[in-house]
């Protein structure tokens, strides 16, 4: 129990690191916690004056249990070795040295991040490789970043130091079978599934940079703007001089950029481009032709209502005319100091 206490824990967790010196750091935790735990138990061992073949029997049994203690945990962690390379190369691909997420800005290389993640995933599974318990030399590392690494640097030594592919073999050089965990075999399967599950986040890692560039360069190169000038020159003095043209381009850029936005046109062409020209070609005759009596309606209204009240104009001062004459008429009329009414009353009276 003390045993798998101090062993299985500390182990799972320095296999999880997949560093260069993970075996090493392994042996010095494995030989420090059986050592300690062995002399504790001949202490509790010399009470029961046992006869020396068995304390030494069971004292190599105790050691027996640790190392099968350390092995255990160490297949159960290379059962997960794609699961843990994977989670190796994404942390190496979307984090920085600080274990900042990465910003795929143009400056960013890719290539040498992809690169890097793989490399880190490789050494993950060449520590899961192989129980190294003993401290012998193997050149597992290598013949997997010779074999399997592309483009590294050690290709052009696979002449050298092997005569064949490393990987066609079940058994690995220098490593006995009982402590084999990943076979040669294994290893370049479980590569190629690794590649094939991780194409996706580089992809889109190469599309947001990509997408970031396009953002930060809107305008064209300076070549480009020289180029458009000296051959577009006539034409810009064209406009200049002719300032219907220029109000004609912006009414057509104001339909264009209505009918966009009403129609989605965009959306059309996600099924193909003929399908997308096909259903513009039947829907934008009748926008237009709605949009043209729409304006021509209105044109008509405006310049009925302005004949109307051209009309009414010379019927409202006539009328007032009118008024004002009647008016003047009642007043004369209605007036006591006229002589008129002077003189038939005098007569009367006469």
């Amino acid at each position: 129990k003390k045993l798998l206490d101090a062993l299985s824990g500390p182990v799972q967790s320095i296999l999880e690191t997949g560093e260069r010196d993970s075996w090493a750091s392994i042996r010095r935790l494995y030989r420090r916690e059986t050592e300690h735990i062995i002399l504790t138990f001949s202490d509790s061992l010399s009470e029961y004056e046992l006869d020396q073949t068995t304390s030494v029997e069971m004292v190599l049994e105790l050691r027996e249990h640790a190392r099968c203690t350390v092995v255990k945990k160490a297949r159960e962690e290379a059962g997960n070795i794609l699961i843990r390379m994977k989670g190796r190369f994404s942390t190496v691909l979307s984090h920085d040295k600080d274990l900042m997420p990465r910003t795929w800005i143009a400056n960013e290389d890719i290539h040498a991040i992809t690169r890097e993640a793989r490399l880190a995933a490789l050494r993950l599974m060449s520590v899961m490789a192989a129980v190294r318990l003993d401290d012998k030399p193997d050149k597992i590392d290598r013949a997997l970043m010779v074999s399997l690494l592309d483009g590294g640097p050690l290709c052009w030594k696979r002449s050298i130091e092997f005569t064949s592919d490393p990987l066609a073999s079940t058994t690995w050089q220098e490593v006995s079978p009982q402590d084999t965990l990943i076979t040669p075999v294994q290893c370049k399967s479980i590569w190629r599934q690794f590649k094939a599950e991780t194409e996706y986040p580089v992809a889109q890692a190469i599309l947001m940079q990509e997408a970031h560039r396009r953002s930060n360069n809107s305008l064209p190169p300076a070549w480009t703007i020289l180029v458009l000038a000296i051959l577009g020159f006539n034409e810009s003095m064209f406009l200049l001089r002719n300032p219907v043209y220029i109000l004609g381009l912006f009414l057509a850029f104001v339909l264009s950029y209505a009918v966009w936005l009403q129609y989605d046109i965009w959306a059309y062409f996600r099924h193909g481009t003929v399908s997308g020209l096909i259903t513009i070609s039947s829907s934008l005759l009748p926008t237009i032709m709605d949009i043209v009596t729409a304006i021509i309606n209105m044109s008509h209204r405006k310049k009925h209502s302005l004949h109307r009240s051209r009309r009414a104009l010379p019927y409202h001062a006539q009328s007032l005319s009118n008024q004002s004459h009647q008016h003047a008429e009642v007043h004369y009329h209605a007036s006591p100091d006229t002589p008129s009414s002077v003189d038939s009353s005098s007569g009367s009276d006469s």
